[in-house]
């Protein structure tokens, strides 16, 4: 699935989008973000759900529902090999040669940054002849699991009886500690404490780390995006959503610990699968008051405004062949992300799923009545999503959108937190986090104005508009200018799209940035008072009272449900079970498979159902029985992108791409008869290696032959 555009109330809410291009501190900023609950909400899992942490693997129950458990080995061979990207993403090493399967739209970002106006290999693909012209993609980072340790008790003791924003300073300060202590060869090795049950556990993941990772070889941009749109996020489906990036250290590639064997077969209807990635997040845990605010605000106002910036895109690309060159990547993240949301709608608007949601609340109340200990956490929640509400428009609106500004604000908060103690600054700021922040300044990015200009326009416009001109927000923002001067004159007039001035700034310090006349960097320390002031009430009136309330949540749902249920996804490792199969849509039922042949089937000539190039030309060479994509009951969420899906031997038999349309209400709970996720096949990657994108040594490199009997 394509990493969705989210609204979180310490960063600006179409941040992921730029986590990829341009800046990111953490995937997601827990502590800050209102779009994520630290509540606990959910019923013993069922059939194929849950997205379970290597350390809590369900073994029994997978036993009861699929006859058969992976072993411990299997377990631990399957955790080595999988890859966590920063750009949102899943993947895994597939070779002994760090050769990693990923998702063709996971590298977009990558070919894009790295395309000219007379090379466009988002839409052309890059497949280089030799490894010395695999070339590094901007920004983005591989990392793999070496350990997960339980740090709750460390974390709790640090709590105490603390609460509001005291609460949130003590836990990021003992979390600073825990990741700086855990992680001291900052090179090699990054940690961060993630936050599971609500705040009922904490775990300590350790990963190892590596920061060059280069484009080895991606399709055209059509065999991927095949059916644009409209076939997003639906099935029957003709995707070649499938890619691979090199990991590199010293110039040389890397030794993975341990690889996923590739196996190019066809999947068989009913037998069991594993999905291994990194879930984003999901809101399955949200009490009644939160999902009421994300019906009711978050997700009518986040529709409607990225409604109006898809149509700006639109616009401004038709205006020439370069824009709609340049601006192709963000239009598809623009169009998956407004698909998402409008799910997500007609998901809680959905008497029956909303009635779902609401059993197992009171269901969960009625078990937490039996504990005069545990109280009331509910009312807690409703206090601080009543003050969610009161903050949430000024802290949507008062960080605006961009990559240049993004920049800004980060070069003008790491001089400031960078002179305090590693426990008093701010999450992404630590010790622990500040080499993945510094490389996504520093890292050579291509900046396109038009682009650059459209964002800030349009962010600057809808803080007028929600606001209200006479806001004092929006007063703070525009000044006496207007949206579209002041983004004009910021976006004509910064040097940061320059890396060498990023680095000077970096180098440089607070000295530096106090002394910049970078209208950007002036813009952004403006806005960074107000900015603090906006963290510091959430984390007063919102975040502490939720991990307090949190706490006892979970006490409650461990209570009712016992400890075999799963926690909400934080882009941290995952591992899901399921099967392969069809579902029953509108009476009638889905065959799981297509084949390639259907690509050809389906061309009616026309974008975005237009033949991509090479499959046009290599017809009579192609394999048309090949199975191409396959659904299974896998249960995933954003962030999965590019996860290897397993087979019982472990062996990788595709990459999960996508969920089918009613995977999206998949972000609240899971429905077994309907969720679906969608899977590009090893044996179609492999046939395109074979007869449509001729790559010998990739395949000699899998332990595949370049030909085979017809």
């Amino acid at each position: 699935m394509r990493t969705v555009l989210q609204d979180h109330f310490a960063v600006s809410w179409i941040a992921l989008l730029w986590q990829a291009k341009f800046m990111t501190h953490r995937t997601i900023l827990i502590a800050a973000a209102l779009g994520a609950s630290l509540s606990a909400l959910s019923a013993p899992a069922f059939a194929d759900e849950g997205m379970w942490t290597f350390d809590n693997f369900p073994a029994d129950r997978m036993k009861r529902d699929h006859g058969w458990v992976p072993d411990q080995k299997w377990l631990d061979r399957s955790r080595a090999a999988a890859v966590r990207l920063t750009g949102g993403c899943s993947a895994s090493f597939v070779s002994g040669e760090g050769l990693i399967l990923t998702n063709q739209h996971c590298v977009a970002t990558c070919l894009a940054n790295l395309s000219s106006e007379g090379k466009d290999y988002l839409a052309q693909g890059f497949r280089p002849a030799t490894r010395s012209e695999e070339r590094p993609c901007p920004g983005q980072q591989a990392e793999v699991v070496t350990m997960i340790s339980d740090v709750t008790g460390d974390i709790k003791n640090a709590l105490g009886s603390l609460s509001g924003g005291a609460l949130i300073k003590a836990r990021d300060a003992r979390i600073a500690e825990l990741e700086a202590s855990g992680c001291p060869d900052k090179d090699k090795t990054r940690c961060q404490v993630v936050t599971l049950y609500g705040g009922g556990k904490y775990s300590l993941y350790t990963y190892r780390k590596y920061s060059d990772v280069r484009i080895a070889w991606a399709p055209e941009g059509r065999a991927q995006g095949f059916g644009g749109d409209p076939d997003n996020f639906n099935f029957p489906r003709y995707a070649l959503d499938g890619s691979f990036l090199r990991a590199y250290e010293n110039g040389k590639p890397v030794k993975p610990a341990a690889f996923l064997k590739w196996n190019p077969r066809a999947p068989v209807a009913g037998e069991t699968t594993f999905v291994i990635g990194n879930p984003g997040s999901t809101s399955r845990l949200w009490t009644s008051s939160q999902l009421a605010f994300e019906r009711e605000a978050r997700l009518p106002m986040t529709i409607a405004t990225l409604s109006e910036l898809r149509g700006r895109f639109i616009r401004a690309m038709s205006e020439s062949a370069l824009k709609r060159s340049e601006g192709q990547e963000e239009l598809d993240g623009l169009e998956n992300s407004l698909k998402v949301y409008l799910g997500r709608q007609k998901a809680l608007n959905d008497p029956d799923f909303v009635a779902r949601l609401a059993a197992t609340e009171a269901q969960l109340k009625a078990g937490a009545a039996t504990n005069p200990a545990i109280g009331d956490p509910w009312a807690s929640v409703d206090s601080a999503m009543a003050a969610n509400r009161k903050l949430y428009l000024a802290s949507r609106f008062v960080r605006p959108t961009g990559g240049l500004y993004g920049w800004a604000r980060a070069l003008v908060r790491a001089a400031a937190e960078r002179t305090k103690p590693d426990g008093e600054r701010l999450p992404g700021y630590t010790s622990s986090a500040l080499p993945l922040t510094e490389k996504t300044i520093l890292d050579p990015t291509p900046v396109h104005g038009w682009v650059e200009q459209i964002y800030l326009e349009w962010s600057l416009s809808k803080a007028r508009e929600w606001l209200g001109a006479d806001d004092a927000d929006t007063r703070l923002l525009l000044g006496r200018e207007s949206p579209e001067g002041l983004a004009g004159r910021l976006v004509t007039g910064t040097s940061l799209g320059d890396p060498a001035v990023r680095k000077a700034l970096w180098d440089g310090g607070q000295a530096a940035v106090e002394a910049s006349s970078d209208p950007m960097i002036l813009f952004a320390r403006k806005l960074d008072a107000r900015d603090r002031e906006l963290t510091r009430l959430a984390n007063a009136e919102v975040n502490g009272p939720l991990v307090s309330a949190g706490a006892k949540l979970a006490d409650a749902r461990f209570a009712t449900f016992g400890a075999g249920t799963y926690p909400d996804a934080t882009f941290s490792l995952r591992i899901s079970y399921g099967k392969v199969a069809g579902w029953t849509e509108r009476g009638v039922d889905l065959n799981p498979v297509t084949t390639i042949g259907g690509t050809f089937d389906r061309a009616t000539g026309a974008a975005p159902f237009d033949l991509p190039a090479a499959f046009a030309a290599n017809e009579a060479k192609i394999d048309k029985s090949v199975v191409y994509n396959f659904v299974t009951t896998n249960d995933i969420i954003g962030g999965n992108s590019g996860s290897p899906v397993l087979d019982k031997a472990g062996t990788v038999i595709g990459a999960a791409f996508d969920g089918n349309i009613h995977s999206l209400g998949g972000n609240y709970g899971y429905d077994g008869t309907l969720n679906r996720t969608v899977v590009v096949s090893a044996a179609a990657l492999t046939e395109a290696m074979r007869s449509i994108y001729p790559s010998p040594a990739l395949l000699a490199e899998l332990g595949v032959k370049s030909s085979k009997k017809r």
